[in-house]
């Protein structure tokens, strides 16, 4: 039976070449997108998997508070690890701790590489359950010892063994390499983590000053196999503030375990409570992709009623003879599978092309997992929940026709009736609802980001070079160093800054100011600056003057931003003094207006400047306008390894730092108005079958109208009135619903574009443009048909 079934199945797809063109089109295309999505909704719920341990491994991390608001970060004294360690250990079965985080030039003879590696706790390979691929997991026992990821391990050694050789890291370290471990996959937390050197190491080069209020370090662990996390979690609460002074007590910092399960859904905090973080993405785009997949099956469902006659007689022929309607149901159900496997097929083929430029856009490296079971089995899954899904309502009302009326053709008890049409016409606005809305969605997301990046920064960031300085050497001549640079023609002024301009990290409390209220635990983002910082980034002063070197008081002087004076609520600050712990008073000499410094989304922070020449990280350079970037970049390289010959000369710019905070936005963007194109031409394609059906359907009535005297105008409005009708009748649902969710999304944001009234019309009015366009075409070409043809169409 199911072979008869079969053949039946593939006669009518050949009969009917178009209509079966676009249903396996359209669900292919629906298909497609689905499966991308679900491969990137997969990724997203892996992360970090590959640990073996990872549902008992967290970070240790700490909520301050400030004037009555919690901030939430992981940064943690050192004493801290010691303190979980020898009060709390019973309750672990790892501690880790980690610090100097980032990229550290790794160099062996003659190579010189740049790797972004970790100093950490000897534990750290067990706890992240390492593959090694040479040595063992205990190689960080040894104090000078590394162990190198294999990609690591190929950049600096090629297909050499690199056990048992000697790399230097930064020219201070000199280490032998006791393992390597094979790479960890895109989607865990540690997938950069080219190499490990042992936390000791980076021990003995802390200063012995480094209490419990330096925040500068990250601490993981991994639980007992009998503990629970929230128990852990909360009896390790006051491991901090039990040890600090009172001073540092005003801030109340508890201390908190936040698993490794939730470490890339569930990051974001607000007043000290989880709210979420990447997880709204992943119910976002997981929903994109049902209603793509959704509009998809819609079609087939549309279609195959909409063509019910073309098919009556055979059901009444079937149902004469004995056939039960669960057999006829099961019949159409074959069929509707048959052209799903087909669409599937082509959307695997689609996926394969299209997963390259997808991984591009998401910034992931996705694969099809071809040689996993799991995989066939949700391939198996998704066919048959998109078969059902589509063929469900057609299976229904084909096999419920009754025979007699089927057999003698009659319309009216064909469920072709009054209101027969009405499930294709709701159907037909939940297309166009989906559509729509994903169109305004995408234009508000456009104009969010575009509304942040116009915003007034406060600084120029055109031709601004920043680099790192790996050396002291560096300040050591840091005068020659200047003049060096703008000796090369090509450089207009230099500053030294302690972290990046787009980026401060660095904040310090302890201020007293006069009228200052006792209760307030101040918090400020502080930068150490050199005398030319104004000059380089062009900064703009609203009061007072900058820093200069004809002062030699200005070495206690600050100047404040625009956020600062307010938050302190000074009324004329040039001239005050501020009291910085026990460092002394500073006199403020100016104000600046804001700089964003940090996320373009949120309000500036209050941001003291001072001079400072010693504990600096970062060079700024400002490059003539009139200069070409790669020659200055090539100048500029020369001076750096003048006097640091050592490191490898890095650098970026600020505009490209600047512009990577607006990548996930801009993602976001981009997956949204590509599933806002493809919902339109899933839906289109629908209305083009369901409108050459229609012309189909009424060709006698065309020709009649014709001979009567009816226009091509006329007849074309008269085919295209419903299908518009129905648009109308999605822009007006589409539009509160998309008003709802996306101002939702944009309450996130501090800093936020408006939701204007133009873009829900020039939504609607582009969907109805493309649905004149795509009825049109059958409207018109109907219309146009001799009707001396169409009256002998029977």
């Amino acid at each position: 039976m199911l072979k008869n079934y079969l053949r039946i199945a593939l006669r009518n797809l050949l009969k009917n070449r178009g209509h079966a063109a676009i249903n396996i089109g359209g669900l292919a295309v629906g298909m497609g997108v689905a499966m991308l999505i679900g491969l990137w909704v997969f990724d997203e719920l892996s992360f970090n998997q590959n640990h073996a341990h990872y549902d008992r491994i967290a970070q240790v991390m700490q909520n301050q508070k400030f004037n009555g608001n919690v901030e939430t970060n992981g940064g943690l004294p050192k004493q801290l690890e010691e303190e979980l360690r020898s009060k709390y250990g019973s309750h672990f079965k790892h501690i880790v701790i980690a610090g100097g985080t980032g990229e550290h030039l790794l160099s062996y003879a003659d190579k010189k590489v740049t790797q972004t590696g970790n100093y950490m706790g000897m534990e750290v390979a067990e706890m992240l359950s390492l593959k090694m691929l040479k040595g063992t997991r205990s190689g960080l026992s040894d104090l000078n010892s590394v162990m190198l990821s294999e990609s690591a391990g190929k950049a600096i050694f090629g297909d050499a063994n690199p056990v048992n050789q000697i790399i230097h890291i930064d020219n201070k370290h000199t280490l032998r390499v006791s393992g390597v471990y094979a790479d960890l996959p895109p989607n865990s937390s540690f997938k950069d983590l080219a190499f490990i050197a042992p936390w000791k190491l980076l021990e003995k080069d802390l200063p012995d000053w480094l209490s419990w209020g330096n925040n500068w370090f990250n601490i993981y662990v991994e639980i007992g196999q009998n503990s629970k996390m929230e128990e852990v979690s909360a009896a390790i609460g006051k491991a901090k503030i039990n040890n600090v002074d009172k001073e540092e007590a005003k801030y109340e910092a508890l201390i908190f375990l936040h698993p490794m399960q939730k470490w890339n859904l569930y990051s974001e905090f607000k007043n000290g409570v989880n709210i979420g973080g990447r997880i709204d993405r992943v119910w976002l785009f997981g929903i994109i992709g049902l209603f793509v997949l959704l509009l998809a099956c819609i079609n087939f469902m549309n279609l195959n009623t909409a063509r019910s006659e073309k098919r009556a007689k055979e059901i009444g022929v079937r149902k004469a003879v004995g056939s039960a309607k669960s057999q006829l149901a099961l019949q159409f159900l074959s069929e509707s599978l048959l052209v799903v496997t087909i669409a599937f097929i082509l959307s695997l083929a689609l996926t394969v092309l299209a997963l390259p430029t997808f991984n591009q856009v998401v910034d992931k490296q996705i694969i099809i997992p071809f040689d996993r079971l799991y995989f066939w089995l949700g391939c198996v899954g998704f066919v048959l929940f998109t078969g059902l899904v589509a063929g469900s309502y057609p299976a229904l009302y084909l096999s419920s026709f009754k025979p007699i009326a089927a057999l003698k053709g009659v319309k009216s008890k064909l469920n072709t009736g009054r209101f027969s049409g009405s499930p294709r016409k709701a159907l037909v606005v939940i297309q166009f609802t989906v559509s729509v809305t994903l169109i305004i969605g995408t234009i508000i997301v456009y104009r969010q980001v575009q509304f942040a990046k116009n915003r007034p920064i406060g600084y120029s960031r055109q031709q601004l070079l920043s680099s790192p300085i790996k050396s002291q050497e560096i300040f050591k001549h840091y005068a020659a160093f200047r003049t060096d640079l703008l000796n090369t023609g090509v450089v207009e002024e230099v500053t030294a800054t302690d972290s990046p301009i787009t980026n401060t990290y660095v904040t310090n409390g302890g201020f007293t100011w006069n009228g200052k209220d006792p209760a307030i635990t101040d918090e400020f983002v502080t930068l150490r600056i050199t005398h030319e910082f104004g000059k380089t980034i062009g900064w703009k002063l609203t009061e007072g003057r900058d820093f200069s070197k004809e002062f030699a008081t200005d070495s206690m002087g600050f100047i404040l931003n625009e956020a600062a004076v307010k938050y302190m609520g000074l009324k004329n600050p040039v001239g005050e003094l501020i009291q910085w712990g026990k460092n002394g008073k500073y006199k403020v000499i100016g104000v600046v207006k804001d700089l964003v410094t940090q996320s373009p989304y949120e309000p500036a922070k209050q941001t003291i400047f001072f001079l400072n020449y010693t504990r600096l990280d970062r060079a700024n350079i400002k490059i003539k306008p009139s200069a070409s970037a790669s020659a200055a970049v090539a100048k500029i390289g020369a001076v750096f390894n003048k006097y640091d010959p050592e490191n490898l000369f890095q650098y970026t710019f600020a505009d490209e730092d600047y512009a990577r905070k607006f990548n996930d936005e801009e993602r976001i963007g981009t997956l949204t108005t590509f599933s806002a194109v493809l919902a339109i031409f899933i839906s289109c394609l629908g209305l083009f079958g369901l409108a050459s059906f229609v012309a189909e359907q009424r060709t006698k009535e065309i020709g009649i109208r014709k001979v009567l005297g009816a226009s091509v105008a006329g007849l074309w409005q008269l085919l295209s009135k419903e299908f518009v009708f129905l648009v109308l009748v999605s822009c007006l649902i589409s539009g509160p619903l998309a008003w709802y969710f996306m101002q939702n999304w944009l309450e996130k944001y501090s800093y936020r574009t408006e939701m204007s009234w133009w873009i829900f019309a020039v939504a609607g009015i582009g969907a109805l443009t493309v649905t004149l366009l795509t009825v049109s075409f059958q409207a018109i070409k109907a219309a146009l048909v001799n009707p001396v043809q169409s009256l002998k169409s029977e």
